[in-house]
């Protein structure tokens, strides 16, 4: 019971959770009637690649800023925020936390419900490295199929109590199932307090069919100011070329930083 209790706490302090029996945030919530007002049409988040750096359409930069999301630093800082989505465990995330512990780089770790379940352990171990565990959803659903609040909140408070246990403690950050949202969805998980997160640089990474080469290359070629990149741990390429993308990004004059540290 000590041991347990000592998790919970570790967990607060570390993994950009609050910890309160009814969420401050939860007061925020509006019924269906208001919510059911706004688009509830999916959106996958994308963007094009340009010699530049990404390139967001307008649509997407104001519905990021009304709901106070996260998908790219501003300015021109050499900023890298690194996160992994997490579905299932595939053997390679304690090497890529074997390398973060070693680089001293920081991370945000999404986990699903099912994840969570299956490697507690690993769970530990990232709260205790000082890394940040997000919100993946309990089931993986793309929110916009979710028609009422309360199963929308559900599908996400109870991940969180996967998480925290019985202590009240609730995520910062939601990273989106499949990078699928809508207005009606940003809104909601907005108002309960909740920061989504989207990303600036991805590549085809979740089938674990690229070799570490391979993983380098894709990973570093669009490397730009504010980058979040996201990855899968899933993949043993991401694993095994982690160590030279962070030395490649340090001597090209990059920083690593959590995403506690980002500015809009």
């Amino acid at each position: 019971m000590k041991r347990f209790l000592l998790f919970l706490c570790i967990c607060i302090s570390l993994c950009g959770c609050k910890n309160s029996a009814v969420p401050t945030e939860s007061r925020h919530l509006k019924n269906d009637d208001f919510y059911n007002t706004l688009s509830n049409k999916t959106q996958g988040w994308g963007f094009r690649r340009t010699e530049n750096g990404p390139e967001f359409t307008e649509n997407q930069i104001r519905q990021m800023a009304e709901n106070d999301c996260i998908y790219k630093e501003s300015g021109e800082e050499k900023n890298i925020y690194l996160t992994f989505d997490e579905g299932y465990e595939n053997g390679y995330t304690s090497i890529i936390l074997d390398t973060l512990r070693k680089k001293n780089v920081p991370a945000a770790f999404f986990v699903t419900g099912p994840y969570v379940k299956s490697n507690p352990d690993l769970i530990k171990r990232m709260v205790k490295e000082g890394h940040i565990v997000g919100n993946h959803t309990v089931n993986h659903p793309s929110l916009p199929d979710i028609k009422s609040t309360e199963a929308l909140i559900k599908e996400l408070t109870e991940l969180d109590r996967l998480i925290f246990g019985a202590g009240g403690g609730k995520c910062k950050y939601l990273r989106p199932p499949k990078g699928e949202y809508s207005e009606r969805t940003l809104t909601i998980t907005r108002d309960y307090g909740y920061t989504n997160v989207f990303w600036s640089q991805a590549y085809v990474d979740w089938n674990d069919n690229v070799d570490s080469k391979t993983a380098f290359e894709k990973i570093t070629k669009d490397l730009h100011p504010g980058c979040v990149l996201l990855l899968h741990a899933v993949s043993k390429g991401n694993a095994d070329a982690l160590e030279n993308v962070i030395n490649y990004a340090q001597k090209s004059g990059y920083t690593f930083k959590s995403l506690d540290e980002f500015k809009k």
